[in-house]
């Protein structure tokens, strides 16, 4: 066992939850038989995590912070213009009640919302049937480390032929701290039978150093006939680390819409599992990825075909500028009674200096012979006949660069469901690559 996996077992909390003792007894055996990632582990290649294991976070001892100073920092991403949701706030790991919607008023929607902490006696039989159920722990171990250490979490259930029309959105703000510190996410959602549900998950800092450690899971339980749009914004300053896990579980000819952002950090890694177990399955999963300065981000995906007449489109694009590293890693996986299997990855990358750098790495593992698979990898520069183009039309060079960098990523835009996110978006991603208004004022 590394020296970090035994000093956050040891800086367990009290307050962690008595009724998940199974589940959180299960997670330490896993954490004693697992050999913490390194670089010559080989889902973990390119990105080192020598930076979490040195920097001793540790989770919070006391909170005592400014709730009302936080909100206020945060009221642009919290209040998004025409996005009418039901909010569910936590400040630095802890359940912030003044910012988020009134569970009656989201019970009243149709879904069904709880945390951990507070559930019934039912509603933990409910969690405890469902939590960590399909995730892979050995695959997994900062699995293993949130669900060992868990204290709270949201859970979410869609009743069977219900269609929650008002999106649910679980805000994790992290503030800035004297030392640096950890902090665990955890969601389980169920869309029952028939149901549709949009979730949002949103990652977002207040200060202008935030030296934290974010280990977010989630898993999505998406029933036959269902659908859900999940988007999943991790807008952290870049001094935190986040490593995420989502997990999602896809049964007969249910629907599965998933849009990702990431802006870079000191580490960031995110695994996406999707499970197809019934026929007739769909699933989009877009993504796009920003590093700059010296801030790296990896994404590792993989598809699980089990069954025939399901379809999977995924699409990945990323800007890489500065000496910033990015990592991809694509899987889809056909098993041999996935016959009639509809299957493409797409990543591509543009790289915005001679210093940045990105490891892509799409892959196809096919055990059935009637199937239908594309995948490809792309990484590419500025166009210099492009920018040749749009500066004999009056366009300064500066701002032709911004440009092209945009549309490379607008067209991902472009597909969200929600119009009133992508108009969201728009300008926050344009900021990453110029500051000044005269630069942008073509895009926003």
């Amino acid at each position: 066992m590394s020296q970090f996996i035994q000093q956050a077992i040891d800086s367990k909390s009290q307050n962690t939850l008595a009724w998940l003792s199974d589940a959180a007894k299960a997670s330490n055996t896993d954490l004693s038989a697992h050999v913490f990632p390194t670089r010559k582990t080989e889902s973990w290649k390119y990105t080192s995590l020598r930076a979490l294991e040195n920097g001793g976070y540790a989770p919070l001892s006391s909170v005592n912070t400014d709730v009302d100073a936080v909100l206020n920092a945060a009221k642009e991403d919290l209040n998004i213009h025409d996005v009418t949701s039901f909010n569910i706030v936590f400040i630095d790991g802890v359940f912030c009640e003044k910012a988020s919607a009134a569970f009656s008023d989201i019970n009243q929607s149709g879904a069904q919302l709880v945390l951990f902490s507070q559930a019934s006696d039912a509603e933990q039989a409910d969690i405890k049937a469902l939590l960590s159920q399909k995730i892979s722990h050995k695959k997994h171990v900062f699995a293993s480390l949130n669900t060992f250490l868990i204290n709270e979490g949201v859970f979410l259930r869609v009743p069977k032929n219900t269609h929650c029309k008002t999106p649910i959105r679980i805000v994790h703000i992290n503030t800035q701290h004297e030392n640096a510190y950890s902090t665990q996410a955890r969601a389980l959602v169920s869309v029952e039978t028939g149901a549709q549900a949009t979730v949002i998950e949103q990652f977002l800092t207040v200060g202008e150093k935030v030296d934290t450690f974010v280990n977010a899971v989630s898993e999505f339980l998406i029933a036959d006939n269902a659908k859900l749009i999940h988007y999943r914004f991790q807008q952290e300053q870049e001094d935190t680390i986040h490593i995420g896990a989502l997990h999602f579980e896809l049964q007969r000819h249910s629907q599965l819409d998933s849009f990702h952002l990431a802006l870079g950090g000191k580490i960031k890694r995110v695994d996406i599992d999707t499970h197809f177990n019934g026929e007739g399955g769909e699933s989009k999963i877009n993504g796009i990825y920003l590093p700059k300065h010296d801030q790296h981000i990896d994404y590792h995906t993989c598809t699980e075909h089990r069954v025939p007449h399901c379809v999977s489109a995924e699409s990945f694009r990323g800007i890489i500028g500065d000496s910033a590293q990015a990592v991809f890693n694509g899987r889809i996986h056909i098993y041999p009674d996935a016959q009639k299997t509809l299957a493409e990855l797409s990543n591509k990358n543009l790289l915005l200096s001679d210093k940045a750098q990105i490891n892509t790495k799409p892959e196809l593992e096919i055990y059935a012979d009637d199937v239908k698979c594309a995948h490809g990898a792309t990484v590419a520069q500025l166009n210099d006949a492009s920018l040749h183009y749009m500066t004999t039309r009056g366009i300064g060079k500066k701002e032709a660069k911004v440009m092209l960098s945009f549309g490379f990523i607008n067209e991902l835009l472009n597909e969200i469901e929600s119009d009133a996110l992508a108009t969201y978006l728009r300008p926050l991603l344009t900021t990453v690559f110029a500051k000044s208004p005269d630069l942008i004022r073509h895009l926003t």
